[in-house]
């Protein structure tokens, strides 16, 4: 479970996050939509402890962010779109296992779990290969096994499927599906409403920083007296949005 309370996040005398509060239950997959610029990508970094907030408590798993970052590292796997974060002189097996090692996986552990892992994505072809000689989609596919390879409580997706193919979009959508599956908890961030129709529970509409409107989809197109989404979304951010 993820609770999240007044997250507030300064950058000088800008406001990127302003006194954000929503929560996520086991097992649900709750979409963060907003423009560019909103706040997504930054909150999504304070709760993987990558950015230190400015005020605010966070809850992960019944640990609290700010007192228990190490622990809280532990229980969250990370997936964002663009750049995959690879090293290209690492083969794709040997950025797993580095990643691996940052957790303190035992080594014969990590092993096993590579192999198995490599098996279910359909790995073997490439695995031994240098990043820097693969595909966008196979490099997303590396990046979704490092991102669960410490097997995480809390799955964080941020424009998880930027550039893919749509062979490789499918893939990631199936991936997102076995972590709800598996009783993860999970947020999503994504500028494609189709992808957050078919993925999620609930959604959070942020603009500015700000949490405008949350609910299920269904609920909020009952609400709007809608049925798309787009729609519905452009409604509350379109004329607010700054071009």
């Amino acid at each position: 479970m993820i609770e999240v309370y007044g997250l507030t996040k300064m950058f000088k005398n800008i406001k990127a996050v302003d006194n954000l509060s929503f929560k996520v239950e086991e097992g649900e997959i709750y979409g963060l939509l907003g423009e560019n610029g909103a706040g997504k990508t930054t909150t999504l970094r304070m709760l993987a402890t990558m950015l230190k907030p400015t005020s605010g408590t966070v809850i992960i798993n019944g640990k609290n962010l700010i007192k228990e970052p190490e622990d809280i590292r532990k229980e969250v796997g990370i997936l964002f779109g663009g750049e995959s974060g690879l090293y290209d002189r690492l083969t794709a097996r040997e950025n797993i296992l580095y990643f691996a090692e940052l957790h303190d996986m035992d080594k014969k552990e990590i092993n096993k779990k590579i192999d198995m892992l490599i098996r279910k994505f359909d790995m073997t072809g490439f695995i031994d290969k240098a990043a820097s000689k693969l595909s966008k989609g196979m490099k997303q596919k590396v990046a979704i096994v490092r991102s669960i390879i410490h097997d995480p409580k809390v799955m964080l997706f941020d424009e998880p499927t930027s550039g893919l193919d749509v062979g490789s979009v499918r893939e990631v959508h199936d991936f997102i599906r076995l972590c709800k599956e598996e009783g993860k908890t999970i947020i999503f961030s994504s500028h494609s409403m189709s992808e957050v129709e078919k993925l999620c529970d609930k959604i959070g509409i942020i603009h500015k920083g700000k949490l405008i409107e949350e609910g299920t989809i269904g609920d909020l197109k009952e609400k709007y007296k809608t049925d798309n989404l787009e729609e519905l979304f452009m409604e509350l951010v379109g004329d607010k949005v700054e071009v």
